[in-house]
């Protein structure tokens, strides 16, 4: 089957009388769960980036408190999928702040976590990383707010 181009796409969509595109796009989000939140962020959470965030801050604990803590290989695996989570909530938002505050939230939580995991270098490795990312992220920002995620940030350290 060929695949057009995004452009082409394009063309073709603004051709496209309303019906049909809600048509259409009814039919992308009935097949996928990820196309079903993407279109519930961009009608609904889109508009209120401060309040998608604290609603993403509070999953986001949740799954934290709900971690197991009988073993570090179920945690291990528990805290890779909730940053998993983090990412699509930050991929959904176009702003780059959006996943800098979710990925430092992130790290606050594992941080809360650390008398469990401390001694384990591979949730160690794992927490400098994300670290290191969400450093890297940061520096792409405005001169102000980069010293605002940096001071976050140091506190993470």
């Amino acid at each position: 089957m060929e695949t057009s181009t995004l452009a082409e796409i394009k063309k073709e969509l603004l051709l496209t009388p309303p019906d049909k595109l809600v048509e259409i796009c009814l039919r992308l989000v009935k097949y996928k769960k990820v196309n079903k939140e993407l279109a519930h962020y961009l009608l609904f959470e889109a508009d209120h980036e401060a309040g998608y965030i604290e609603k993403a801050k509070v999953d986001i604990s949740k799954r934290f408190a709900e971690m197991p803590q009988n073993s570090l290989f179920f945690s291990t695996k528990y805290i890779r999928k909730t940053l998993r989570l983090t990412k699509q909530f930050a991929q959904y938002s176009k702003l780059p702040q959006t996943g800098i505050e979710l990925h430092i939230h992130f790290c606050k939580e594992m941080k809360q976590c650390e008398d469990y995991w401390q001694n384990y270098q591979v949730l160690e490795n794992f927490y400098e990383r994300i670290i290191h990312q969400t450093q890297k992220d940061i520096n792409k920002l405005h001169e102000d707010l980069q010293y605002d995620y940096t001071q976050e940030l140091a506190k993470l350290m």
